[in-house]
């Protein structure tokens, strides 16, 4: 687990900030800006400092009330908003420079690190020669390599266009995919937390205000998620067939099926969906004549009241409500002409979703 609670000020800015998650996978920090999630970041580095609370990374204490570890004895990496990589060396003599700052045994080789990030073809080129996406990647290589027991990432694609963004997050979900370290990710956008983290740290004004698994929190009716119009239920899946004649693959969430389009790799592997509200209809009976392919049975768990008389509707699915998460946004006029009430068996149909990271490999 990590375990962290830090308290002051800093200037005019007020931070009482305590969580606990996971002590692996990807944790993001999400919130409006000026919220407190840089500061919080900074003070897991040691480059901030409070005088309040405490941080423990799996079993590590690095501080205690005012006894704090010096952030150059913290197994710590850092990836800024800007890659900040050394312009006289070389792609390869950056990554280097990160080795030897290693303090602790060795987690991830440089052929690893540069196979995950596909950096190979890079290593002999100078740095001004890279474009924005290929020198993020080499200075989250060159934090790998410093062997942290904690990577940070602060907003590592915000200062990207977007092409360089598309560019960069297949690798990051790579990341995802392959390491055993806790990330903790710093992001004001949620489509990206959706696509990479499994826990979220929600924050308001200097304080955590919930955290949790990240479908979890989607649909929890008391915070503001749920009111986005961007709102999305984020699914994890495993390959179980493949339709070649058709370009399809089906995938079994928890409560059944769902046919995807693609090749989304070997049976057995993980993926993540990203499911749109918006693109979830719901009726009492599988539909028939339809371009739709997928029509799942779901509960209907509870609704709520969102903007411009529509209505969220939070389900589960399977025919009891015992698997995944999903969310649906339909007319208040549909809601109300329907008489749909929790605790119905309904079947939802998705008309559409997103590809969205691949978890790990395996049975």
């Amino acid at each position: 687990m990590i375990s962290a609670h830090f308290t002051g000020r800093q200037g005019d800015f007020t931070l009482d900030a305590a969580f606990e998650v996971p002590g692996q996978g990807v944790t993001a920090l999400f919130g409006p800006s000026g919220c407190g999630k840089t500061t919080v970041l900074r003070c897991m580095a040691g480059l901030a400092w409070l005088p309040g609370g405490h941080l423990r990374v799996n079993g590590v204490t690095w501080q205690e009330g005012r006894q704090i570890t010096p952030p150059h004895r913290r197994a710590v990496g850092y990836v800024f908003q800007e890659a900040s990589l050394f312009t006289h060396l070389s792609v390869r003599e950056n990554l280097i420079y990160g080795l030897k700052r290693a303090r602790g045994p060795l987690r991830i080789s440089e052929a690893e690190v540069t196979q995950l990030l596909g950096i190979d073809p890079l290593l002999r080129r100078p740095t001004a020669a890279l474009s924005g996406g290929e020198r993020q990647r080499v200075a989250i290589g060159r934090a790998l390599l410093s062997q942290p027991e904690l990577l940070l990432m602060d907003e590592p694609l915000s200062a990207l266009d977007r092409i360089s963004r598309d560019e960069i997050l297949p690798y990051l979900e790579r990341l995802h995919a392959s390491l055993q370290m806790p990330v903790m990710l710093v992001s004001h956008d949620l489509s990206e937390v959706e696509r990479l983290a499994d826990t979220l740290v929600l924050m308001e004004a200097g304080r955590v205000r919930a955290a949790g698994p990240i479908a979890a929190m989607q649909a929890d009716p008391s915070l503001p998620l749920i009111h986005r119009p961007d709102l999305a239920a984020v699914i994890e899946g495993v390959v179980v067939a493949l339709d070649p004649a058709y370009g399809l693959s089906t995938l079994q969430v928890p409560g059944g099926q769902i046919v995807v389009p693609g090749n989304l790799g070997p049976i057995g592997t993980r993926r993540r969906l990203r499911v749109p509200a918006t693109d979830v209809s719901l009726g009492r009976h599988a539909p028939t004549d339809t371009t739709i392919l997928n029509a799942l049975p779901a509960v209907i768990l509870g609704a709520e009241a969102a903007e411009g008389y529509q209505i969220t509707v939070r389900l589960a699915l399977g025919a009891t409500g015992e698997g995944a998460s999903l969310l649906a946004r339909v007319s208040r006029k549909s809601w109300d002409g329907l008489g749909f009430r929790p605790g119905e068996k309904v079947v939802a149909r998705l008309k559409a979703m997103a590809l969205s990271a691949p978890a790990q490999t395996g049975g």
